[in-house]
This record gives structure tokens, sequence and C-alpha cells, in this order.
């Protein structure tokens, strides 16, 4: 029977992996954005996360190399983050049409804007693509097996790059836990992310170090109050992005 308890924060996390391990999985809420209407479980957000690799793992993506992800207030960003991490892969919330990484994933609705060269491949969500080379990014993760991944991933690995530098899994924990620390983040909190995932500081504080102990990630609506935000809003606390990482 699964627990309906924020799950426990891990002990000494090494890497992003850590934070999505199996034994994670409760029905405690993980993952809500207002605006679409939709939520996670802490076991539908683990399991995902191990689906949103797998499907990485089909697009070409392995360790060392980077994925990039629209900045949009929704659950694929954060899911493809942590499966991205699982392969030791990085991400980056930036997008260049121009020079694209080994694999892209936006919203249906940008579809037009990506002509990849060959070798890099294009995944959207938010609905089926019209070209027959993009991949259904919902449609794939749905259908995948929630396996672990083979991979061999370490502190030091790449997990994230942003402002033209590139941050390890051991930089984002350590940051996580001071926000976490400094914020008082309890589990079960609702942590709301108001500023751009292209700014590092969001990552960490909206993405990492809510997981990190059991709390509730949160894209809001315009009705959305919680118990911490992420930049500016009406929560009593506040995490400054500039001052996550």
């Amino acid at each position: 029977m699964t627990s309906d308890a924020p799950p426990s924060r891990p002990p000494d996390p090494a890497v992003l992996g850590d934070l999505v391990a199996r034994d994670r999985r409760t029905s405690a809420p993980a993952l809500r954005a207002d605006d679409a209407g939709r939520s996670y479980s802490y076991y539908d957000f683990v399991t995902t996360t191990y689906k949103a690799g797998n499907v990485l793992r089909y697009l070409g993506v392995r360790g060392g190399e980077t994925v990039a992800v629209a900045p949009d207030p929704l659950p694929e960003p954060a899911l493809t983050l942590y499966g991205a991490a699982q392969l030791s892969a990085a991400t980056t919330f930036r997008l260049d049409p121009a020079d694209p990484p080994r694999a892209t994933l936006v919203g249906v609705e940008r579809e037009p804007e990506f002509d990849l060269p060959p070798g890099r491949k294009l995944a959207v969500y938010g609905g089926p693509p019209e070209r027959p080379s993009t991949t259904h990014w919902e449609q794939e993760v749905w259908s995948e097996n929630p396996a672990v991944h083979p991979a061999t991933v370490a502190p030091e690995d790449a997990v994230l790059r942003a402002d033209g530098r590139t941050y390890s899994h051991g930089e984002l924990l350590d940051a996580a836990a001071s926000v976490v620390d400094a914020a008082g983040i309890q589990a079960g909190e609702e942590v709301v992310v108001r500023d751009s995932l292209e700014r590092p500081g969001t990552v960490v504080a909206g993405l990492v170090a809510p997981i990190l102990v059991g709390a509730v990630v949160v894209f809001p609506g315009p009705d959305t109050v919680g118990d911490v935000a992420v930049g500016e809003g009406p929560e009593g606390r506040s995490v400054a992005p500039e001052d996550a990482l």
C-alpha cells in the first residue's frame, strides 16, 4: 500500500537521481500546474522521470550531452530535468534553434520554429506534431517502461547549463540544501515558481529544493497562493533566484 505522507528527505544525496529513488514514491503531491489543471503525486512524478529518461535515450541522448527544454510553467520541464539527470545528461532551459543540442523539447505550437540538422531530435508536448520526424512527447512517455537507467552518474557530472556556464549535480544539491535551510521549507509545503526557469537559481529553488524535502512544486495560476515563492509573490516567505545559485 502506498503511503500518503510526503517522502522523507534523503540523508546524503549525491546526484539528482537520488531525489527520485523508488522508495520516495508516495501518494503525497509532488507537482501541480494550476493553469493547466495538472498534478502529480510523488509516485507519479518519480515513475514519470524514469519514463522521460527512457524517451530521451530513444532520442539519442547519452551522458555528457545536453537537452534543451522550453521554460514553460508546466510539468514537462521538471520531469525532463530529472530524466536527463539520470542519464548523466545536462538540461538547458534556453532554446537556440540555430545551434540545437542532441534533443529539444518544446510545446507543439513551436514546432515550426525548428528545422533541426541530422542527428538532432525534436519532441513536442501539448498535442501531436505535424511532421513525422518530430516525436510526440506525451505519447512516447506514456508508452515507455519505467525502468531504472543503466547509466553511471557522478556528483561532478554536468546537470544544468545556464548563463554561459555548467553546474554539476553536487553544486545544485548543495545550493538546494541551502535554500531549504534559509527559507525553512518543510515537507508538504507548496513552493510556487514565480520566476523563469531560464535562471539557474529558479531551477534550484523551484525544482530541486522542494523535491529534496518532500514539498510540492507549484506552477501558479492567477489565484495561486502557496507557502514559499521563488521570485516575487504573495507568499509569506520567498527566495530570490539570484540568492539561490
